[in-house]
């Protein structure tokens, strides 16, 4: 097993199912997250859950200053020992928290125009996407390493889906790499994959109620398979949507997850 030099082994710090972690082991896959994360030094970082700090390591090196948020007070002492000059010359800010407690706080430590790159639990990918791009102290650019299947759908998926949608929303999804589950101690039952998301905004919603956009796509994508004009015609007059499929040369068949979040944007608009 390869452990990155400056880091601890994480044969001194067993994985707790309870928290969803699995150690990197490999320096290349912190490398390839940072570079997908094109960082540079004076940059902001928010990395979630650093566990044995393979990671934190190759933030580090960019020269950026890393705010680590970890739950688990065992990761934390370890931390703080591997790391101590970086955390006494102000680089590196570790904090004991539960990251879902310091999102909903006011997130001191953390400017404007940040990222955020991690390893992060499976279980807490769909929160840390929709409150992460929905937040009012919303991050440039999101690099994720999440389930292979999840971030397929995300970015690779010639259908659209409720959560493809929801981060093209805000971003441009960017498949990287796939990551084997080997590169883990202890190996997750599946493979992962590295997912960024660049070009954060809110630029979308300029003129176009956000909660309403969403409402529309949970009506749009709330049957599998189903065609998007009955869908919506629960909610909708039907000759009206008739009219607006046809100015937006939408077929009368057309399902949910065949538009883009270009023509989801389009419809929302004509619909407001």
């Amino acid at each position: 097993m390869c452990v990155p030099c400056g880091t601890v082994s994480v044969m001194k710090l067993t994985a707790k199912k309870s928290l969803g972690q699995n150690f990197l082991n490999n320096p290349t896959v912190p490398a390839a997250m940072v570079a997908a994360g094109a960082l540079t030094a004076g940059d902001t970082v928010l990395e979630i859950g650093p566990g044995t700090g393979a990671l934190t390591k190759a933030l580090l090196a960019t020269g950026a200053h890393v705010v680590a948020v970890e739950a688990d007070e065992r990761a934390v002492e370890v931390l703080y020992e591997v790391f101590a000059k970086e955390i006494a010359s102000g680089q590196l800010a570790l904090m004991h928290a539960d990251i879902r407690e310091f999102l909903a706080g006011d997130m001191n430590g953390i400017p404007e125009n940040y990222a955020v790159v991690a390893n992060i639990p499976y279980y807490l990918s769909g929160f840390l996407f929709r409150t992460l791009l929905e937040h009012a102290k919303q991050p440039k650019t999101i690099v994720f390493l999440i389930q292979k299947e999840l971030a397929h759908r995300i970015a690779r998926d010639e259908k659209e889906s409720l959560l493809s949608l929801s981060v093209k929303a805000f971003g441009t999804p960017k498949y990287v790499q796939t990551v084997k589950r080997g590169n883990f101690s202890p190996a997750p039952k599946v493979d992962s994959a590295i997912v960024a998301v660049h070009n954060i905004t809110n630029n979308r919603f300029v003129n176009l109620d956000r909660t309403k956009f969403f409402e529309l796509l949970h009506q749009g994508l709330g049957g599998k398979r189903k065609q998007l004009l009955g869908a919506l015609a629960k909610t909708y007059p039907r000759q009206t949507l008739e009219e607006i499929f046809k100015q937006q040369n939408l077929l009368p068949t057309v399902r949910g997850e065949d538009l883009t979040i270009e023509q989801w944007t389009a419809l929302a608009r004509s619909l407001k």
